[in-house]
């Protein structure tokens, strides 16, 4: 008995006190990064290419740039195989971006660099530049992109249905946060995306016209059922009658076709509502992933397509004088736009998994003969 009590003594007195001892809190441990290889160096085209990326505790990554992405952007301790992807470069000079890993107050950050792009120059023969759109306009103070200078484009501003039964409303840059034409990296990108229940995107035209030349942009065009991207003309008239007074359609593309790019003239004589419309298609494998120039040439007596300088299209003037046939005399502007759904674009359905969609622009110029 007199050691059962004195068990208990001891345990009281093991477990009493006022000042029990504090617990010391684990040390923070520094988080620190090793990334093999120690440099990245992509091509002018675009590709993907493999990271080692080795820690002693969770992370996440983020691209300072656009045009660099990472998979997966998170990981934990030990090591983890990152795809960075980088898409073509549209510009002449080399560019750099920078990833930063970060873990709590711990960041390292990680710069890869792509080779300058190649443009080549297929202007005919005797042409000067007039008029020229690079899309190089910096960001805003805030930050955000720069959107198209109001005093060389205007928008279109038209709810779904209005032409070619498409699916997309068109907003003047943006609707509250979704913008859906914004100029960042060098280039325009015209965005289709989801906003609440609607589709929103963008319809540019020049506020400036011409009469015959040479009209080129650099460009590349989105994928997906559903996506149908265009860079056309229509004549600068306050009442158009279509198709009597005419278009030309330099690039069409629809995304449930890859790979396949388009130039058609539309006349009353001329025109897909009746199929008799004028046109021709190219393979252009690479028009998703890859910047290409599209062009045409307008003379008084034909109109020619061109990609990357290749002639693939021609309409010529049939000398009869007659607007039906030949509505080409007359001042004609420039369109950008990317339709969602439509009679062409949505023939086959649409995918709204390819939301949001991105129609990159890096240049668009205009020549003509003195």
């Amino acid at each position: 008995m007199n050691t059962i009590w004195i068990a208990l003594a001891l345990m009281l007195t093991a477990c009493g006190g006022d000042d029990p001892s504090p617990i010391t809190p684990k040390p923070d441990v520094e988080v620190k990064w090793e990334i093999t290889p120690a440099t990245t160096q992509f091509s002018a085209k675009g590709e993907i290419k493999n990271i080692v990326v080795t820690a002693n505790g969770d992370w996440t990554a983020t691209s300072g740039q656009s045009w660099c992405s990472l998979t997966p952007d998170k990981g934990g301790n030990g090591q983890t195989l990152v795809k960075i992807s980088a898409t073509a470069n549209p510009k002449e000079e080399v560019r750099n971006a920078e990833i930063t890993f970060t873990s709590g107050k711990y960041s390292q950050k990680y710069t890869v660099s792509q080779d300058a792009g190649t443009i080549g120059n297929y202007v005919p023969t005797g042409y000067n530049l007039v008029w020229a759109e690079e899309f190089d306009a910096a960001r805003l103070s805030s930050g955000k992109p720069a959107l198209p200078d109001t005093q060389k484009w205007w928008y279109e501003n038209l709810p779904k249905g209005t032409v070619n039964n498409e699916l997309q409303t068109y907003v003047g840059g943006f609707r509250g946060t979704d913008t859906v034409a914004a100029i960042h990296d060098g280039t325009l990108k015209i965005i289709a995306r989801k906003s609440g229940t609607d589709i929103v995107s963008a319809r540019i035209n020049t506020i400036e016209s011409w009469t015959y030349g040479y009209f080129e942009a650099r460009l590349r065009v989105p994928g997906g059922k559903g996506t149908w991207p265009a860079f056309w003309m229509l004549p600068e008239k306050e009442q158009l009658n279509w198709p009597l007074d005419g278009e030309i359609d330099i690039m069409e593309y629809v995304g449930y076709d890859p790979g396949w790019i388009h130039a058609s003239v539309h006349t009353k004589a001329y025109n897909h509502t009746i199929g008799t419309q004028k046109t021709a298609r190219k393979e252009v494998k690479t028009a998703e992933t890859a910047f290409h120039i599209y062009a045409v040439e307008w003379t008084a007596d034909y109109i020619k397509g061109f990609v990357d300088g290749v002639e693939y299209f021609r309409f010529n003037n049939d000398g009869a004088g007659n607007k039906e046939t030949w509505p080409f005399n007359v001042p004609f502007y420039l369109k950008l736009n990317l339709a969602w759904g439509g009679n062409w674009g949505g023939a086959q359905g649409v995918d709204e998994s390819k939301l949001p969609a991105t129609y990159e622009i890096d240049y668009v110029r205009v020549y003509q003969k003195k």
